[in-house]
């Protein structure tokens, strides 16, 4: 029997003999690998299941059969031997077999461990003299090996022990060689000294002849043998681990750091024996002194293992690595999904990013730790902002609120904490709403309190602010906490820095900071009168935001009603100028607001009216056009500032813009004649010219069908009293361009053009004169005054006002039928329309 079973075995080696010598062309090289490995293995498990050399001895009878045995055991012995020569000399890759053979061993019996690793030690022997020519070396599985071999250094049989050694002495030698290094190890003689001495061996050699890609492998290798019986195996993987990790675990990488953690985290998930999850979690504390950042993001990817945290907390003096690394995904939005915004750092691969509320969880594991209180110290102010908008992303997160009264009170500031609970400050951040009203609450006792850390926060915020686009709440957030401790620890003289920032902030593309910054800079007004920020101010006019464009104003009155005139005087100009757009605004309130803010700036600066003066006439447009507004405040805020400028162009407005005796085209008439009278008595030929026909371009001012109407008639005021002084030529463009409004879409306003079209038709038909003839007219217009009458017939507000009344009563007195009422009702309307000018009055929401 025992003749057929080495026929069997050499077999088994000719097919894996035949298979490594094929052509490698024809074969794909991880195939062919694949079978190697494969028919290795049966062969393995053939040869070393043959029983031991003494007990066939013992069952032989003649001395000519003990000699056969022995020649043919070792014949056995020897072709496998040979064969895995044959395969190494080929590609040093296939050392991995050798790695595979020890797994096999391991699940046998251990009678025949050191007839294993004689063998392995030969291969490794021989493959020390092949990679000497070679530059470099293609053998992965070097870490892995060490792992497995270093573990039988450790055995209790001597003679595993000095065959495991001689094999980890050679496979260094092949990793130094790797290394591109020359020369031989020393090695001791003595193997019981080497056991004896094991772990200085394993510290001088291993850890640095290994480089970080096989001690990856080497520490990976050894992780397995801790989470796998027997029980003496994994107390051995586990000191070596720890050996390790102490002195080379800086060499371990970021990602297999990251693979470790997984494992661990697996292991721990699992059912596992208190013993063995000390040893893990002792791994975890170690790592986290050599690759704390990569520990940290791998751990924030899990719903709290609170083991876990406690063994990063218990490495003390990675403490400031852990807590930045934290406080990088605490600054993410819970649930943001990956391309919502492509500037935002993503942390993690999940579809929905929950590592921010991980972190907050981890805060409160770690920041009870006195370590962790003093790094925390250095982080504040981050820490601070991050956990107030964790609140604003999710206001139902407890560990947020937690972290965060976690945090004051390791820094110093109970009486804060204190404070913040007394005022129901937490209750805020239950709904979105009232998050602002939160921040301003913390910020508030924070200054109350005159908290220490005031300086690195005030510094933290600034820079925060300089940075790039950012989410709203972000913005917002920021915004209204420096806002509210510059309010309470700055009063005069108020930083330039900070002032720079309000410039920057006035124009944010996000309403809400800009807002929050008008309302700054108006409570600030005694403090500011900073020309750079008031023109800042002026330009947020032109905001989408109809209510950034009214604070934007109201800030504006506030900064120039406190600064002194001689400032004030040199900016007056522009800043009247910038009224202009606002009093052909569509809202009404800022309408009248503009109107009237123009007026008080006219009121204020009463001494300097000749500067001011080209001003006010090129206001007079809106001022004139809008006294016919559908706003109650629009009137009452143009007949204000009308009133301001009266005495700027000698006009006596008083009895005229009175509400008993009001009559618009009365009152337009009387401010024509003043300005031509004006006109004459201050300005040469040119001047009036060039400010008639700017005010003819300024007649089409409006966007509204009465400001369009009434632009009309003020064109044709204008161009009546100032005949005297256009060319024909110039006549001719008017006409040309009051004939493209000929056909407007609204009756009263075509209505309106045409009768304006036939005035200025009259006026160029009274032009026939030569050039010569009007250029001597022109020059005599210095000597040529007439006041002109009514010429539309203009019935004003009052008519309006009483058709309202008339068609709006629902009782007419002597009229008892429903059907006589509506008639009369329609009667009154005829008498009204008859009477009434159409260009001001629509009847379309009327209906009979």
């Amino acid at each position: 029997w025992f003749q057929l079973f080495v026929v069997e075995i050499f077999l088994v080696l000719l097919k894996v003999t035949k298979c490594s010598v094929s052509p490698p062309s024809y074969v794909d090289p991880l195939e062919q690998f694949d079978t190697q490995l494969k028919k290795t293995e049966e062969c393995f498990k053939n040869v070393f299941s043959m029983p031991d050399i003494e007990i066939l001895k013992k069952r032989q009878m003649s001395r000519d059969d003990l000699e056969d045995i022995e020649q043919l055991y070792q014949t056995i012995l020897t072709t496998f031997e040979d064969t895995l020569l044959i395969l190494v000399s080929k590609d040093l890759y296939k050392l991995q077999i050798l790695r595979e053979m020890i797994i096999w061993m391991n699940r046998d019996t251990y009678y025949l461990q050191e007839r294993v690793l004689n063998i392995i030690s030969r291969v490794l022997k021989y493959s020390t003299r092949k990679v000497k020519g070679y530059s470099s070396v293609d053998a992965p599985c070097m870490g892995q090996l060490a792992a497995e071999l270093v573990i039988l250094c450790n055995h209790e049989e001597p003679s595993i022990v000095f065959q495991a050694s001689l094999a980890m002495y050679y496979l260094l030698c092949i990793i130094k060689c790797q290394n591109g290094k020359s020369g031989a190890l020393a090695i001791t003689v003595a193997m019981e000294e080497l056991k004896k001495d094991f772990e200085k061996q394993v510290k001088e050699y291993i850890g640095e002849y290994l480089p970080p890609y096989l001690l990856n492998d080497f520490v990976f290798g050894l992780l397995k043998k801790l989470c796998n019986p027997p029980l003496k195996t994994a107390t051995k993987a586990s000191t070596l681990l720890k050996l390790v990790l102490m002195d080379y675990g800086t060499k371990v990488t970021g990602v297999r750091a990251a693979k470790i953690v997984d494992y661990i985290h697996k292991q721990l998930s699992s059912e596992s024996p208190n013993i063995l999850k000390h040893a893990l979690l002792q791994v975890v504390t170690l790592l986290t002194r050599c690759c704390p950042q990569k520990v940290v993001f791998q751990l924030l990817d899990y719903t709290l293992v609170l083991e876990m945290w406690q063994a990063v907390s218990s490495e003390t003096d990675s403490s400031p690595l852990v807590l930045k690394t934290i406080l990088t995904v605490l600054k993410g939005k819970p649930g943001e999904v990956e391309g919502n915004n492509p500037a935002q750092k993503r942390f993690s691969l999940d579809d929905a990013n929950m590592m921010p509320v991980t972190a907050a969880q981890a805060l409160c594991t770690l920041l009870p730790v006195p370590e962790y209180r003093k790094a925390a110290a250095q982080f504040f102010p981050e820490l601070l902002i991050a956990l107030i908008l964790q609140l604003h992303y999710n206001s139902e997160m407890n560990f947020a609120q937690q972290a965060l009264r976690l945090l004051l009170r390791c820094s110093g500031l109970q009486q804060v904490d204190n404070a913040l609970q007394k005022k129901g400050c937490w209750n805020q951040f239950s709904n979105v709403i009232f998050h602002h009203y939160g921040v301003y609450v913390i910020a508030k006792t924070l200054s109350e309190y005159n908290f220490t850390q005031l300086p690195e926060t005030l510094h933290y915020l600034y820079k925060l602010s300089l940075e790039g686009p950012r989410r709203t709440e972000d913005s917002v957030t920021t915004v209204i906490f420096l806002i509210e401790l510059l309010n309470n620890f700055f009063k005069d003289p108020f930083p330039e820095e900070f002032l720079a920032l309000f410039r920057t902030w006035v124009n944010d593309p996000n309403p809400t900071v800009s807002k929050l910054s008008l309302q700054k800079i108006a409570t600030m007004s005694s403090v500011i009168n900073q020309v750079e920020l008031i023109f800042c101010i002026v330009d947020s006019f032109s905001s989408k935001d109809k209510t950034i464009t009214i604070q934007a104003m109201n800030t504006l009155r506030r900064l120039l009603s406190g600064m002194d005139k001689v400032t004030y005087s040199s900016l007056c100009v522009p800043i009247a100028s910038s009224y202009y757009p606002l009093m052909d605004h569509d809202m009404p309130s800022i309408r009248a607001m503009a109107i009237r803010h123009f007026g008080e700036l006219l009121k204020e600066m009463n001494q300097y009216t000749r500067m001011l003066k080209p001003t006010i006439i090129k206001a007079l447009v809106p001022l004139i056009l809008f006294l016919e507004d559908i706003e109650i405040k629009v009137v009452k805020a143009c007949k204000y500032t009308l009133n301001i400028c009266a005495p700027c162009f000698k006009w006596n407005s008083s009895p005229l813009l009175q509400d008993e005796v009001y009559n618009y085209e009365i009152v337009v008439l009387s401010i024509c004649n003043c300005l031509v009278s004006y006109f004459l008595g201050f300005y040469w030929h040119r001047g009036i010219r060039l400010n008639l026909e700017a005010w003819l371009r300024d007649g089409m001012y409006g966007n509204g069908r009465e400001d369009r109407s009434l632009g009309r008639k003020l064109q044709g005021y204008l161009a009546k009293l100032g005949s005297h002084l256009l060319l024909r030529d110039e006549v001719e463009i008017m006409i040309k361009n009051m004939e493209k409004v000929l056909h407007d879409e609204d009756h009263s306003i075509k209505r309106m053009a045409n009768f304006t079209y036939i005035l200025f038709r009259k006026m160029a038909k009274e032009m026939q004169d030569p050039n010569l003839k009007q250029h001597f007219r022109r020059l005599c217009s210095f000597f040529q005054f007439k006041d002109l009458s009514l010429l539309y017939s203009y019935r004003g507000r009052e008519a309006i006002n009483s058709f309202h009344e008339i068609f709006q009563c629902q009782n007419l007195i002597g009229v008892s039928c429903p059907q006589d009422k509506i008639w009369l009702k329609a009667y009154l309307f005829k008498l009204m329309l008859e009477g009434l000018d159409m260009l001001h009055f629509s009847v379309s929401k009327y209906t009979i």
